[in-house]
């Protein structure tokens, strides 16, 4: 791998053993599935991706790419697994995805190769994955059009995520591989906006996500104290 490169290989190699695993809604991925409709309707809500030209960051499978393309978008997925990547695209023409593409490619390559040409770019489940997450920030914000849309979601870092997401989540209740989250990694919502500020992008709205698990659902709420997104407009 090239050392520049703003990826961890061991993070690579953990989904990238997972991935024929992807679309398969009762194993390690399920809560992505649980919550991909819930996030799809927010951001679509907020910036309609009817007719968008949509680039999806850090796509995996394709699980978000695939419904983003489903809602009337021109879709693109881009990540840096090649397994997973497999996957989305079998998956694409298994089930007749219209408009939707996949690349191996990083979002700094991305951004140097397509300047501004994305209504909208998401970010989903993946700052806390790579070792510089203000850069893949910067490469959104270059990737979208001036008065487009940037939406990210990632994992506050705080004493109850620390519970709830890595403890809860991947040691009692089991619902994700341990391993999946490093608590240093995680970001908390200061600094992620203030990596916004600092790439041109005004934070226009945020949104948190909870899970009950005693009806094991999910559900939008304001607070932002584990899971959240941002959604946010280049200046």
């Amino acid at each position: 791998m090239n050392p520049s490169l703003n990826a961890d290989p061991a993070e690579l190699a953990k989904f990238s053993e997972l991935a024929h695993r992807w679309w398969d809604k009762d194993s390690e991925f399920r809560p992505l599935h649980q919550i991909n409709p819930l996030r799809l309707a927010w951001m679509d809500g907020l910036a309609s991706f009817q007719g968008k030209r949509v680039l999806d960051i850090g796509c995996g499978g394709g699980i978000l790419t695939d419904s983003i393309a489903r809602a009337g978008a021109d879709a693109i997925g881009i990540d840096l697994s090649s397994k997973a990547l497999k996957v989305a695209q079998l998956h694409a023409l298994e089930s007749g995805t219209p408009r939707v593409q996949y690349r191996e490619i990083s979002a700094e390559d991305m951004a140097a190769e397509q300047v501004g040409s994305f209504d909208v770019v998401t970010c989903m489940e993946m700052l806390e994955h790579v070792p510089d997450p203000a850069s893949v920030v910067r490469a959104c914000s270059t990737l979208v059009k001036p008065g487009g849309w940037v939406f990210f979601s990632t994992i506050h870092r705080s004493a109850k995520s620390f519970l709830m997401a890595i403890v809860g989540a991947e040691y009692v209740l089991n619902m994700l591989p341990r391993g999946t989250h490093e608590y240093a990694k995680m970001i908390r919502p200061s600094e992620l906006a203030a990596y916004c500020r600092a790439a041109d992008l005004a934070l226009s709205n945020t949104c948190g996500l909870e899970f009950n698990p005693v009806t094991q659902r999910y559900a939008l709420s304001g607070d932002t104290s584990v899971n959240y997104m941002f959604a946010t407009q280049k200046l």
